[in-house]
């Protein structure tokens, strides 16, 4: 798996790393991507056709390039299609995506973990 920090990625077009996601997707290794590392996706034409989420709709569509409005989910974390992304909020929530992906645990477990970090262990 590819797992794309969040950060200023709108500083630069980062070509070199849309080309290597790309080949990567081109033989099924899935992409996860948080906060600003989603616009980047959205920017180079990698969620026009999937469901996808971010900070903000609007953020996305400050990118001239950006054709996956009709896709977008205000949502603290999205799967589908190979990519995960997530708002910059949501970090417990990423992590929990890509354990599911990278089959960590059974289902059961990934969301006992979830729900004691979510929730803390003294409640």
């Amino acid at each position: 798996m590819i797992i794309l920090t969040g950060g200023q990625w709108g500083k630069n077009r980062y070509e070199e790393v849309a080309e290597f996601i790309r080949k990567a997707r081109e033989v099924q290794i899935p992409v996860s991507a948080i906060c600003g590392a989603a616009v980047f996706l959205g920017k180079h034409g990698f969620l026009d056709n999937v469901k996808h989420t971010g900070n903000d709709l609007k953020r996305f569509q400050s990118e001239p390039e950006y054709k996956g409005q009709e896709f977008f989910i205000p949502a603290q974390a999205v799967a589908d299609q190979g990519f995960i992304t997530a708002n910059d909020t949501a970090a417990l929530e990423f992590a929990r995506e890509i354990f599911r992906v990278l089959k960590i645990d059974t289902d059961e477990e990934m969301d006992e973990w979830y729900n004691e970090f979510k929730h803390g262990a003294v409640r």
